[in-house]
């Protein structure tokens, strides 16, 4: 309570200093460091897309001309999709993103195994929260749920998930790469452990599309979840992939689109833009990696030139764009505010959006003490990002860091603390 009630007070503080410098910050650079919350739509991607809404507008489940146009679209991209991640057109069913997809395969396999008294599902501690609260609901209605822990990285231990298997698991979820932290889990071989027990595993990829080499045969990937607004494509749409052979129940029911499995006239301009979307973000992807990872380390090392800050998640196994560190005596609102008004958009492990200060339960499964996660910020780059843009977030931070501080009557008790060494 004393922790919440000040940083309140420090809010209120410098909020209105904050505002008077707005009209001078505005006319400084824009960084955007938030593509792991989303990102902008690509030119390619929208030009692609904006035929579906005026000439080409036709239903694909019509039998003339108009109609046919927006069906070999969908086939297009339906081909373009399993082409990224080395899966067959036919194992491809499209959705609304990431948390449809997430909510559709594990609970289509809860449905399967329920049958068949298997009442058992396997996940992570810091899954997203699309897959959490499904096994939460779930354990509702009468399921076990095996939380897997990470270590002090974020890295699963794919013999935890051996261990953790029962003759009664009906789903293994665990994510390819973390949201959060940019960890990137030893999937080929938690998918083997799986394969051997013929347990279908589900891996939410929204994260790792675009960002990691995927190839859902060799990584032994039964399910898969992704999302086009992580690579460039439009909010609203994504996919799931199911391996031939597995077979769920229906997510909506009252059509034939989607090979019946999932009814409602198809959102073909957004289908269109995410198959342009994932054919280039997976193009020379190795040299996108090389690139994105320089600029990433510039601005980890940068960071952590700040007293009394520290990096979360391992420093290799990690996505090419994220970069997480937690500032000791600083709280993530405030932080956000700060860079903001600078013209910098990023977000922090604290969960200020949904206006609560509790910290992430990400950083908390890390072994992150309460201070230190409320502390800290992750900015997530991507291809577009500039090295001229990398230099502008360095000089900006290191100020607001020392002003905050200042301000802040724990910084000094923390520094006695030595949370952060």
């Amino acid at each position: 309570m004393v922790y919440n009630k000040a940083v309140k007070e420090i809010s209120s503080h410098f909020y209105k200093t904050l505002c008077r410098e707005r009209a001078i910050e505005l006319e400084k650079r824009f960084v955007y460091a938030d593509n792991a919350a989303t990102t902008k739509v690509s030119q390619k991607a929208l030009n692609a897309m904006l035929p579906y809404f005026t000439e080409n507008y036709g239903n694909a489940s019509s039998i003339y001309s108009l109609g046919g146009t927006s069906a070999r679209a969908i086939i297009t991209a339906r081909e373009q999709v399993a082409n990224a991640i080395g899966a067959k057109p036919n194992e491809i069913y499209f959705t609304s993103g990431g948390s449809e997809s997430d909510n559709w395969a594990i609970r289509g396999c809860a449905e399967n195994g329920a049958k068949k008294g298997k009442k058992h599902i396997i996940t992570s501690v810091f899954e997203h929260h699309a897959v959490l609260h499904t096994c939460e609901a779930l354990e509702k209605q009468g399921f076990e749920v095996t939380y897997i822990p990470v270590d002090e990285y974020g890295i699963i231990n794919p013999d935890d998930v051996r261990n953790a298997l029962r003759d009664d698991t009906c789903v293994v979820t665990i994510m390819f790469a973390n949201n959060e932290i940019g960890t990137i889990q030893p999937i080929e071989e938690i998918g083997a452990i799986c394969r051997e027990r013929k347990v279908p595993f589900h891996t939410d990829a929204v994260q790792a599309i675009g960002n990691v080499e995927i190839d859902v045969n060799k990584m032994n990937i039964d399910m898969l979840s992704l999302s086009g607004h992580k690579i460039h494509a439009p909010k609203g749409i994504g996919a799931l992939y199911i391996k031939s052979g597995i077979s769920i129940p229906n997510l909506i029911y009252g059509g034939a689109q989607e090979r019946s499995k999932r009814a409602g006239t198809e959102n073909v301009a957004s289908i269109v833009a995410l198959g342009v979307a994932i054919t280039d973000a997976c193009e020379n992807i190795s040299q996108k990696i090389e690139r994105v990872s320089k600029l990433r380390n510039k601005l980890i090392d940068g960071i952590l030139k700040i007293p009394k800050t520290r990096l979360n998640g391992d420093r290799e196994k990690r996505l090419c764009g994220n970069s997480n560190t937690s500032i000791l005596g600083i709280e993530g609102e405030s932080l956000l505010l700060s860079l903001d008004f600078m013209g910098i958009a990023a977000s922090s492990g604290s969960a200020c959006t949904s206006g609560s200060l509790d910290p992430s339960h990400v950083l908390l499964s890390i072994g992150l003490p309460h201070e230190i996660a409320h502390g800290s910020l992750r900015l997530s780059i991507s291809e577009d990002t500039t090295d001229e843009d990398i230099d502008y977030i360095l000089e900006k931070l290191p100020p607001i860091v020392e002003r905050l501080r200042s301000m802040s009557p724990l910084w000094e008790k923390m520094c006695k603390n030595e949370l952060i060494k």
